[in-house]
């Protein structure tokens, strides 16, 4: 399937909205409209950090998303990117919508002046990691949080 990435744009939101609740919902985050338009606000905030990426079928319709940041690496003294979120729509898997978007990253990359992308996934998301372990290298670091 032909498919067209590119940078999201403000005439994207109500299918961008689908397509990041349907993320929230795959990883049972109770998600609001409010933190759906703060997230919004933040892509089209050009002092933010964080961008999106949305992935367009060869008819228009957006399949799929990824939101990303640049981060430093102080141990490297070096930026890396960071890939925050990654769905497509389960009707539109194996299109080849994932591979895409982390393509675009990675060919952003050098103008971004990173040396390495890197992102997180659940230890269940089988799919996703299939995906993963074709395109990337598992790391062994092991994420820790404190709830807050």
């Amino acid at each position: 399937m032909p498919l067209t990435i590119r940078a999201i744009e403000q005439a994207d939101r109500p299918r961008w909205e689908q397509l990041y609740e349907g993320y929230a919902t795959f990883y049972k985050v109770a998600q609001t409209p409010e933190m759906r338009a703060r997230v919004w606000g933040w892509l089209h905030d050009p002092d933010h950090e964080t961008r999106g990426l949305v992935a367009a079928d060869s008819d228009g319709r957006l399949i799929g998303l990824a939101h990303y940041r640049t981060y430093a690496r102080p141990l490297m003294a070096a930026k890396g990117g960071f890939l925050d979120d990654l769905f497509v729509d389960p009707a539109a898997r194996g299109s080849g919508a994932a591979d895409a978007l982390i393509g675009a990253l990675k060919d952003m990359a050098p103008s971004e002046g990173w040396s390495v992308i890197r992102w997180i996934t659940a230890d269940d998301n089988y799919r996703a990691r299939g995906v993963y372990d074709r395109v990337a290298e598992r790391t062994r670091w092991v994420t820790y949080d404190i709830k807050i």
